[in-house]
């Protein structure tokens, strides 16, 4: 999608719904972006919604990875187009998907195996 908008979190949401088992119900960890937290979405009966505080890598891997492409492949650049972005950043999700190790590593919480 080319924005990331209530729209297209909407359309994100019925994909999502529609992978969740018969009878089943999902916990969506999400950060504050506005899209997330629209009063406009539509959240499926077989979704809740839980926000995570704001600015909290420790709780949000994602952001590690975020980080990690941004630093690897994707910051420092002048984009030519679009296109030229599109290319760039599914360069870097691709890379970065034939190596799960790296991605185990980023999201490694050390804290979470104290239990």
């Amino acid at each position: 999608m080319p924005r990331c908008d209530t729209p297209a979190m909407n359309l994100h949401l019925v994909e999502i719904a529609k992978q969740i088992a018969p009878g089943a119900h999902a916990v969506l960890l999400l950060d504050q972006a506005g899209w997330h937290l629209s009063s406009g979405l539509n959240i499926p009966a077989n979704i809740t919604i839980v926000p995570l505080p704001a600015k909290c890598p420790e709780l949000n891997p994602q952001e590690n990875v975020w980080q990690f492409m941004r630093d690897n492949w994707i910051s420092n650049r002048v984009f030519e187009s679009y296109n030229d972005i599109l290319d760039h950043c599914c360069y870097a999700w691709n890379t970065l998907i034939d190596r799960p190790w790296r991605i185990m590593s980023l999201g490694m919480r050390q804290w979470a195996h104290g239990f």
